[in-house]
């Protein structure tokens, strides 16, 4: 068995046991808005948002990126479940910063074994075989995170299942600090109208 696995299966049990408020939860988010973010473990919404369980729906993946996927779930979001206003949050020291398309494609090529992060970027140090499949894949890699950010953004606010009467906003989270720092052009390119 894994440890790992039997930790998290204890902690559910303790959370499970003192469950009861929650069972009363209604679907759609109580505060009527989503955050798309980065999977970072170093990242929680909850509490740099000021989030409780059910105010809000949570849209989690590498890098925090406006994804086909992405966008999927912030239309469910809305057409189904009523949220209003979106946010669009990245975060300083991010590893989708430290690759590049080409650099993914090549590490999957030659293994499929978890690379390694040097000074000079990442690196496989696995055995082969690897798989060329990654070709078929956009990463989505973050050169410049305000950048990023206002694409997203962009992305999002010019998708023709959007209405313009969402108003999406654009931030990068602090990794050391904690703070939420507004990227202006973006909230600015995802005003409502």
């Amino acid at each position: 068995m894994s440890q790992i696995r039997e930790e998290i299966l204890a902690a559910n049990d303790v959370y499970a046991s003192a469950f009861g408020p929650q069972t009363g939860l209604a679907m759609p988010p109580a505060r009527g808005f989503a955050i798309l973010t980065c999977m970072d473990a170093r990242l929680d919404p909850a509490k740099y948002a000021g989030l409780a369980e059910g105010d809000a729906h949570v849209i989690r993946n590498a890098g925090g990126r406006a994804s086909d996927d992405a966008i999927r779930s912030l239309v469910i979001s809305y057409k189904l479940l009523g949220t209003s206003e979106w946010f669009v949050i990245h975060h300083t020291n991010c590893g989708m910063e430290f690759f590049d398309n080409a650099t993914m494609r090549g590490l999957l090529e030659s293994s499929l074994e978890t690379a390694a992060l040097g000074p000079d970027g990442f690196y496989d140090v696995g055995d082969g075989p690897g798989s060329g499949e990654g070709h078929y894949v956009d990463w989505l890699p973050i050169a410049d995170q305000e950048a990023s950010v206002e694409a997203d953004v962009r992305r999002i606010r010019n998708h023709p299942l959007v209405p313009s009467r969402i108003p999406i906003h654009g931030f990068i989270y602090d990794v050391s600090t904690g703070r939420l720092n507004e990227v202006g052009t973006a909230t600015k390119a995802g005003r409502a109208s």
